[in-house]
């Protein structure tokens, strides 16, 4: 490109959209915008911005994401979900950008015994997860511009997750129990943001070419499984090794069935994702989900 190219990075307060910021700043001239800056359930605006901004890049982690409330709030779902990724693609396909989009193991039912590849039939058993692939749709029905990136069980040491959930009931409880047969792997914002930035890189560097060959749906995701009591157990075997002061230890975590503690939209009992096309395409090389648990664990008890 004969000038600094512009990305733009929806959804900065979100713990991806922070990761973003950090990523991409050596790639080209940010423009990040909050929710409070575009609201992405009014497409007009989405639109209106665009024509504003010029991007040459769109990178958009911004999403409705409260799977429970998805469930009796179908319409704003569907508008964040579908609707404002559906107008970028327009955009982008357009004034011959690129948007890089963010999906979920929620398009899948989790029934498969194995780990999803990008090609199997996605089956959402909840609003939310059917939003996000009619979004994933959406895009690719507009545009071939795009890389949709399905990632699981997303962390970090910036924002709200389980993680740090799990931190501060352990100190709080001398009693929990958590679900053991809903298997993944937690995967961190910070590992998501970097991904994209590789991609990204590229995507500055070979134009066109990149959009023949690279362009897409790819999972992303650590490598390793794990339940989520699995996850619980580790996250608070960390805090003993560094001597937090906690009312439960990591051996006296229980693990119980999905069925004992009911929600308004079902989770997928399978969550894992096979992540060779990614590393194939992209020359990469992906971390155990461990490693990122262990960083933003470091991060956040530095913090104290």
């Amino acid at each position: 490109m004969d000038h600094l190219p512009k990305i733009l990075i929806t959804g900065v307060n979100g713990q991806v959209g922070f990761e973003l910021q950090r990523s991409l700043a050596p790639l080209g001239q940010l423009i990040p915008v909050s929710r409070s800056q575009l609201d992405l359930a009014d497409v007009s605006a989405v639109t209106a911005l665009l024509d504003k901004l010029q991007p040459d890049v769109i990178v958009n982690p911004a999403a409705y994401t409260a799977v429970d409330k998805a469930e009796s709030d179908q319409a704003t779902a569907h508008a964040v979900n579908v609707a404002a990724p559906a107008a970028m693609a327009q955009w982008v396909k357009d004034n011959n950008a690129l948007i890089v989009h963010y999906s979920t193991d929620y398009v899948f039912d989790g029934e498969k015994t194995q780990a999803y590849i990008e090609e199997d039939g996605v089956n959402p058993q909840s609003v939310y997860g059917a939003t996000k692939q009619q979004g994933e749709a959406a895009i690719t029905d507009i545009t071939n511009r795009h890389i949709i990136l399905r990632t699981s069980w997303v962390f970090g040491a910036y924002g709200h997750n389980f993680l740090k959930t799990m931190l501060r009931l352990a100190a709080e409880r001398e009693a929990l129990s958590i679900v053991n047969d809903q298997i993944g792997a937690p995967t961190s914002a910070a590992l998501i943001a970097d991904v994209t930035a590789h991609i990204v890189r590229d995507y500055l560097a070979f134009g066109e070419e990149f959009i023949d060959e690279c362009t897409g749906i790819f999972h992303l995701a650590t490598d390793g499984e794990t339940s989520w009591h699995g996850y619980a157990q580790y996250v608070i075997t960390l805090a003993e090794q560094a001597g937090m002061k906690l009312k439960i230890r990591a051996t006296d975590v229980k693990g119980i069935p999905s069925s004992d503690y009911p929600t308004p939209a079902k989770r997928p009992a399978n969550s894992r994702l096979n992540t060779e096309k990614l590393k194939t395409v992209f020359d990469l090389q992906l971390p155990k989900w461990q490693d990122g648990v262990s960083h933003a664990f470091a991060m956040i008890h530095n913090q104290k």
